[in-house]
């Protein structure tokens, strides 16, 4: 059901925010907008979606919270469910914090000390996105059933620790910061390189990713990294529209229509650039690509010495195997395609992340450039093996299809 899928989508980060900030436990606050979902599944078909589709999903998933807090009550050591009803009216009444969206006051919940960080993310990315365990173990190049016991190990130490559900006072919030940033751009990435589906690109995805991070420049406008990070995903984003056709299908960047890129996104990307200054951290020399790419007048005229002293950085902060991948890709247009190819290195060398998807695409690219095309089939045939999107497998055999022609 697409307005259901699109709801759930929507609703559940802030839903989940909210009843938790409310009830005190991120549990009884998942599992109620779960079932409020489930509801939703039974009810719309046949009453119709409702016209506030936020507060439908938000009542009745704060009823079914309740329920369940009035079966517990009489449980030794638990509060009278009357406490927790009348909760929400308290909460209400508090002066509202630095931290004005739910949801990015759940992620410094969540980024409390006491978690480790990949506990931090998974956890995050799980509770504010709505992101199944699959898309962020995809996401975060795990398997599934690790980030499962993660988020339910996570999950186990907020409640045994008695982790406050609050957001930090102000001096906190910067430490937990790198954290935030880190699942913001999860979001966005998943929308804007969907992993898995039957799309190449999921809008709402990507429209919380903006979103968020022009939330977190709002609340911290001297925060370079935030900038960085917002400039980042506003470049990106200037091209979503061109990189799909109309059938659905792929456009690599060297054949988008760069009439129809947005330039309103491209230019609040840039100022967010130049406010970003000398940031620390991954995001800034992202952004330097992303900028040189937005504003190349044409594929010809981009500045590759520039986006290739980016990926220096860049590699020299994350040593990112995807990080070293790309690079040599940027190497291979700015020296050559043999020399793209010799700049993969230990990337290529390990049996492992040479057959991962990015860094097999990435090596099928550049030996279909150098005119090795036989060698190009068989790492696109590697490439297919471990690509869930339907859009990117299509694209993949296209360019199989090319070389063995």
């Amino acid at each position: 059901m697409t307005d259901l899928d699109g709801a759930f989508r929507r609703e559940w980060g802030p839903a989940v925010a909210a009843l938790a900030r409310w009830s005190g436990d991120v549990t009884v606050a998942e599992d109620a907008v779960q079932e409020a979902f489930a509801e939703a599944l039974r009810s719309w078909p046949r009453d119709g979606v409702p016209d506030n589709v936020s507060g439908w999903v938000l009542t009745v998933a704060r009823n079914r919270a309740l329920d369940r807090l009035r079966r517990e009550s009489g449980r030794p050591g638990r509060e009278l469910a009357a406490v927790v009803e009348s909760s929400w009216a308290r909460i209400e009444g508090v002066p509202v914090h630095p931290v004005r969206d739910d949801e990015l006051r759940m992620m410094f919940m969540c980024a409390h000390p006491a978690l480790d960080r990949a506990s931090q993310l998974a956890l995050t990315l799980r509770l504010i996105s709505g992101l199944t365990v699959a898309e962020i173990a995809r996401a975060l190049l795990q398997s599934e059933v690790a980030v499962g016991q993660r988020i339910t190990r996570a999950k186990s130490k907020i409640r045994g620790a008695n982790i406050p559900l609050r957001v930090p006072p102000p001096e906190l919030l910067e430490q937990r910061t790198p954290h935030v940033l880190a699942c913001i751009y999860s979001v966005f990435t998943e929308g804007y390189w969907s992993t898995a589906g039957p799309s190449a690109i999921r809008d709402e995805l990507c429209d919380e990713g903006v979103r968020l991070a022009g939330e977190l420049c709002a609340l911290m406008p001297d925060e370079p990294s935030a900038r960085a990070l917002s400039a980042l995903v506003l470049l990106h984003d200037s091209r979503r529209a061109t990189r799909v056709d109309p059938a659905g299908a792929l456009v690599p960047l060297d054949e988008q229509d760069r009439t129809h890129w947005d330039r309103g996104r491209i230019a609040r990307g840039l100022d967010d650039l130049r406010r970003a200054g000398r940031a620390p951290g991954p995001y800034l020399p992202q952004a330097v690509i992303a900028a040189a790419h937005a504003t190349a007048p044409s594929w010809a005229a981009t500045d590759w010495v520039l986006i290739c002293q980016a990926y220096d950085r860049l590699v020299a902060i994350t040593e990112s195997p995807v990080a070293r991948a790309n690079r040599a890709l940027a190497i291979g247009f700015r020296d050559g395609f043999d020399a793209g190819l010799a700049a993969l290195g230990d990337v290529a060398s390990d049996p492992l992340l040479a057959r991962s998807n990015t860094v097999a695409t990435i090596r099928a690219d550049l030996l279909r450039r150098a005119g090795r095309r036989e060698e190009a089939a068989d790492w696109y045939r590697i490439a297919l093996e471990h690509n869930g999107s339907a859009p990117a497998r299509e694209f993949l055999r296209r360019r199989l299809s090319e070389v063995t022609a």
